[in-house]
């Protein structure tokens, strides 16, 4: 069985930050999905983007943390945007009536420069395991 390592990478440019993740995402990685959503929102962006592209593997917990980093965002009044819901995660969605919540949208230029953006807010590799909690799915549908 392949293990591909996770990261998480938040750029923010312009106002529009950009958090890409990448590998496995699950208990012991869902804490990075946080950490990431808080460094871009304390840059103020009036846009997130969530580039899910290369995510090859979500359990709960780590659709736990999506949901919440969702709730944190649209609470914080801005707006979300997300790339590259792969298959697998599209399926959890759906089994918890969800699938719209992670939407992809069209990216427009805006995002663009914050794919590009050469300064980085934070970007982390798991090296230990780290856990947390997780939410009930259903405090988090509301």
């Amino acid at each position: 069985m392949t293990v591909y390592p996770f990261t998480s990478h938040a750029v923010v440019h312009a106002g529009v930050a950009r958090v890409t993740l990448s590998g496995e995402l699950d208990l012991d990685t869902a804490p990075l999905v946080r950490n990431a959503v808080a460094d871009c929102l304390a840059e103020r962006p009036t846009t997130l983007c969530f580039d899910l592209t290369d995510v090859s593997f979500c359990d709960c917990a780590g659709l736990g943390a999506l949901l919440t980093a969702r709730l944190t965002i649209l609470g914080d009044g801005v707006d979300l945007v997300v790339e590259g819901v792969g298959s697998q995660l599209r399926r959890l969605l759906s089994l918890i009536g969800a699938e719209d919540f992670f939407a992809t949208k069209t990216e427009d230029a805006d995002l663009g420069q914050a794919r590009w953006a050469s300064v980085a807010v934070a970007t982390h590799r798991v090296t230990t395991a780290e856990t947390a909690l997780p939410m009930p799915a259903r405090d988090l549908l509301t």
